[in-house]
């Protein structure tokens, strides 16, 4: 019949796809990995990506947790969690990652000067993701945190076929350039079978110190219009808080450094939304 054709060829169709593709190899050590994610940069992705994982911590204390900071061209994730220096070797010449806060991190920017530019071109992009993924020896870790770079580009592919990822996040501020971006974002996941976990609001809303004031900025409804369309839930909404950027800036993340704020309540928040939509751990 033509439908046992069909079904035929599609099978034949997507073996033909796969053999290109590198087969998935979980990193050792790590039992789940979650990537915070945005198509558009500027719209706090990495300051969410280091919120979350120092909330997904504060949930539940018996949980390791490590921060792979896949941003090669512009790492923050030293200066924000506040760390400095060189990773040692082990005996067999894996990263021992850096730690802060109770969190193993890995970040080009433990390699490289802090004022050096990346000037590199896509293969020595794709060979340095693929150090940061295999030469790292992160012990046992329940969950580890990727912040990707913005966009949809070589570096996301290459992390969504090379390791199975548990869930994607998908960061956004209300504004409708932003919104595009993050539709593209939260699409490419779905093309290369990694489950969107759902959306987080970013600088969602401004409230004027003096007067208590709130100014919806980047506009009011993006995000869960945006979420609508995609059939995805928004797991948070943090509000646009000078508090936030400066407990970034100087190496003490909110939930840290503030941790019964609003904004760290939201980060708490966002962080048990994401453990509530992942799948069982393997044993």
């Amino acid at each position: 019949s033509s439908s046992s054709r069909d079904e035929a060829l599609r099978d034949k169709r997507a073996r033909i796809l796969s053999r290109g593709l590198p087969k998935q190899k979980p990193i050792e050590g790590v039992k789940q990995v979650v990537v915070l994610a945005s198509g558009k940069g500027g719209v706090g992705k990495s300051t969410t990506a280091v919120n979350v994982a120092l909330a997904l911590a504060a949930n539940d204390s018996t949980k390791e947790v490590g921060l792979l900071d896949a941003d090669i061209y512009g790492p923050s994730i030293p200066k924000m969690m506040n760390l400095k220096g060189n990773p040692e070797l082990t005996p067999k010449n894996l990263m021992r990652p850096l730690k802060n806060y109770g969190i193993a991190c890995m970040s080009m920017g433990f390699l490289i000067e802090e004022s050096a530019p990346v000037v590199w071109r896509g293969l020595m992009v794709m060979s340095a993701v693929e150090k940061l993924l295999r030469q790292v020896d992160w012990g046992q870790l329940d969950y580890l945190v990727i912040d990707m770079p913005p966009g949809t580009g070589d570096v996301q592919l290459s992390v969504s076929q090379n390791i199975p990822i548990a869930g994607a996040v998908i960061i956004s501020t209300p504004q409708d350039v932003a919104l595009l971006d993050a539709c593209k974002g939260a699409e490419m996941f779905r093309k290369v079978h990694v489950p969107v976990l759902g959306l987080v609001q970013n600088m969602s809303v401004f409230q004027c110190p003096k007067c208590k004031h709130e100014t919806h900025i980047f506009g009011a409804d993006g995000v869960s219009d945006l979420a609508k369309t995609l059939g995805l839930d928004i797991l948070g909404d943090v509000p646009l808080h000078v508090n936030i950027r400066e407990t970034c800036d100087s190496g003490q993340p909110v939930v840290i450094s503030q941790p019964q704020s609003d904004a760290a309540k939201a980060y708490l928040k966002i962080a048990m939304e994401i453990v509530r939509r992942l799948p069982v751990p393997p044993a």
